[in-house]
């Protein structure tokens, strides 16, 4: 692109070295020609040293590309033919130079639409690396969070496990009544009872039609967290377990109306 603005530099430097150009090469003398009304005519005004300046500006001030210089350009010529009447001199300077900028630009112009063409697809292929190093981090960043958080929860379960450890084993008698007060759940904390039995015994199916939850079978770990879930729960007081089921849906029947069965032994 900056090549292109350097090339469109030399249309601009045989245009402003036209003999008719001189009237066009610096900012209107509104004040001392008397152009009182120029301001209402002419909304926004336009020489060949304006244009020169943005040219060289080195900030956001300057032009972005070729069409924008080119825009100018046709600006200058237009507002001399606004303000001025057609038998005006300006006015038949401005036209004349204007149809020759016209014709340059006509020969210019599949350069620009090359250049944009690939700049286009330069900007493209940037956003696209752009938006596939995004992605590679965001995968690195989450492969690293999955193996902290396994990381932890293995750390977790070792320190549950070593918790355990150290209490004592559950008599006989506790387990009983383990099983009595399992049975006394709301059928929401039953499923969480299954589903802790499931966590530490991968054939344990929770959701099958019928499920018998033999205490005597689970690890002291297990039992343990059942007997936590159990003291933390306060549905287990006040109520009878005797003669008492659960379906798969997880509601309280008898069990001589009840197929689908959940059986804490």
């Amino acid at each position: 692109m900056q090549e292109l603005m350097r090339q469109f530099s030399t249309i601009l430097q045989q245009l402003t070295q036209h003999k008719w150009a001189w009237p066009f090469m610096e900012p209107v003398d509104v004040e001392g020609l008397g152009l009182y009304d120029y301001y209402k005519v002419i909304d926004k005004p336009m020489d060949f040293s304006t244009i020169k300046s943005k040219m060289n500006a080195m900030d956001d001030s300057g032009y972005k590309n070729v069409r924008e210089i080119y825009s100018d350009v046709r600006l200058i010529f237009k507002n001399a033919m606004k303000y001025n009447d057609e038998k005006n001199d300006i006015h038949v300077m401005a036209k004349t130079l204007l149809e020759k900028f016209e014709k340059k630009w006509i020969l210019f112009l599949p350069k620009v639409t090359d250049a944009e063409t690939i700049k286009s697809r330069e900007e493209a292929r940037a956003q696209l690396d752009t938006q596939l190093a995004q992605e590679a981090t965001y995968a690195n960043m989450a492969r690293e969070l999955s193996k902290a958080l396994c990381g932890i929860d293995t750390d977790l379960n070792n320190l549950k496990a070593m918790v355990i450890e150290k209490y004592r084993k559950l008599s006989t008698q506790e387990k009983i009544m383990l099983a009595t007060d399992i049975a006394r759940l709301s059928p929401e904390n039953i499923n969480r009872a299954l589903q802790i039995v499931a966590e530490d015994n991968p054939t344990f199916q929770p959701n099958a039609e019928e499920v018998d939850l033999d205490i005597d079978a689970q690890s002291d770990y297990t039992i343990w967290r059942l007997k936590n879930l159990v003291k933390n729960a306060p549905e287990v007081q006040g109520r009878t377990a005797e003669g008492t089921t659960f379906n798969h849906n997880g509601n309280t029947e008898a069990k001589k109306n009840d197929n689908k069965r959940r059986r804490v032994m």
